[in-house]
This record gives C-alpha cells, structure tokens and sequence, in this order.
C-alpha cells in the first residue's frame, strides 16, 4: 500500500521538538542558533523570522555538509515553514542525516507573523 502525505507527516512528526512563539523567540537570542525557513525563496522574500536562512524543503537534503548553516550537526536548529507541514518533514529529515538539536516553530511563518514578533523582509522587495 502507498504512503500518503498524512502518513509521511504521522512518522515524522515523532522527531519533532515543537516550539510555540515565545521559546522561539527565546532560541533567536542564543548564540549559535541557527534560523532555517525552509519555504520557497519568494516566501522567505516577502518576511521572515530574524536572522532567517532560505534553504527550501526541496533543496535540503542536498544542503546538507554544503551551506555553512547545515555544516554543524550540533548545532540548535530552529525550523519554521508557513504553516508546519514542510518544517515538520524536514526536521524529520535533518533529525535522520544526525542534527540532535532540532526545534520547529508550531504554526510557522503564519503563527509567528500573527502575533508580536518580529519580522524581517529584504529591503530590495517593494512591498
């Protein structure tokens, strides 16, 4: 029988640290965390958590070893997409290529831009 995307979320969600805003937050004043957005390269463009790196979903497995923010697999990861779909995937996936340290932002980039945190958006993008 085929997996279905309910399936592949069910599994990876069991690798998964959920965060809420606030410990999110908190994560974004440490030292040496390291913020990826995992969503398309237009998405992150339009606003991000600060301090954000844009490695998509699609790319990530590749990024691995070769993006100086995927270099450190003990290093706290921060994972966020826009709603949780994706972010839940790949933290699963990054969890599986031996980063211990991964957290994901419950409610992404909707959740987050929702309340009082903060976001950044590329001043080159004319909003």
């Amino acid at each position: 029988m085929a997996l279905t995307k309910e399936d592949f979320l069910a599994q990876a969600r069991d690798a998964v640290n959920p965060v809420d805003g606030d410990a999110a937050e908190a994560l974004l004043a440490q030292d040496g965390v390291v913020v990826l957005d995992v969503r398309e390269p237009a998405e992150f463009d339009m606003g991000h958590l600060p301090g954000g790196v844009n490695v998509p979903r699609g790319l990530l497995e590749f990024m691995v070893g070769n993006h100086p923010a995927l270099s450190n697999t003990q290093a706290t990861v921060l994972l966020y997409c826009k709603n949780g779909g994706r972010s839940t995937l790949a933290a699963h996936t990054l969890k599986q290529m031996g980063f211990d340290q991964v957290k994901m932002l419950v409610g992404g980039f909707d959740g987050w831009q929702g309340s009082v945190h903060k976001v950044e958006v590329d001043p080159n993008i004319y909003q």
